[in-house]
């Protein structure tokens, strides 16, 4: 049996990155928080959704 295919975004956050100078509030992994999170989903998991640490968020 396949895996069911789950399309998310995440917001990682103001993060600390190169891409920004290191200016931002939240460390690298606090950032990829999100994305390891929406991409361990199990199959039924949510999906079309838009969703940060604290879950859910509007669009």
């Amino acid at each position: 049996m396949a895996s069911k295919i789950l399309i998310d975004s995440g917001r990682p956050g103001f993060t600390a990155t190169d891409l920004n100078g290191f200016r931002g509030v939240r460390t690298p992994q606090q950032g990829a928080a999100i994305a390891v999170h929406l991409a361990t989903l199990p199959d039924d998991g949510p999906t079309g959704g838009f969703f940060d640490d604290a879950g859910p968020v509007p669009w």
